[in-house]
């Protein structure tokens, strides 16, 4: 999986540029194009529970509104509201906050790991399309297997996995 943001510019730009530059770097690589339209961040700013889990404070209460659906990839710097959101749904002041705000990638991290594939970011056209290619790219590598596997068995040469073992059980 390669990501880029769109940045303001067409999601097929950055797929081809994607495309472009594996194809330069490591020809016949199966890759995969992640292109949200605007930041990655737009997709973790539609789940509120989520984001209140990773604030570490999931039962809290203060507002934070969220953009709802289609306005998340409508949002100028969702970089930033989703730090905002974080910040103000820990409820957390003083020093304990500025901690809590050092480790926003980590926390980053944590809602891309939580991400519900099926929740409210899939109402988001960049996230369908990301789906479908993925969906995709495991059909074709699931089908580079099967074919490559038929051929090893067609060819009736040794299967190098097999070779590789019992050549490390025979020391």
């Amino acid at each position: 999986m390669v990501q880029r943001d769109a940045d303001r510019g067409p999601a097929q730009d950055r797929r081809d540029e994607i495309e472009q530059a594996v194809c330069a770097e490591w020809p016949r690589l199966p890759h995969v194009a992640v292109v949200p339209v605007r930041m990655l961040e737009a997709w973790l700013l539609l789940d509120e529970a989520c984001l209140r889990q990773v604030a570490e404070n999931p039962r809290g209460r203060v507002s934070l509104d969220l953009p709802k659906g289609l306005a998340a990839e409508k949002v100028a710097d969702p970089k930033q509201l989703l730090k905002d959101s974080l910040a103000r749904a820990s409820e957390y002041k003083g020093r304990r906050l500025a901690q809590f705000q050092k480790r926003f990638s980590q926390h980053r991290l944590r809602m891309l790991e939580l991400l519900d594939p099926e929740g409210p970011v899939a109402c988001l056209p960049s996230w369908q399309h990301f789906m479908k290619d993925l969906d995709e790219a495991f059909e074709s590598l699931s089908g580079d297997l099967r074919n490559s596997h038929s051929a090893l068995l067609r060819s009736k040469q040794p299967n190098p996995i097999t070779v590789g073992v019992s050549r490390g059980d025979e020391r």
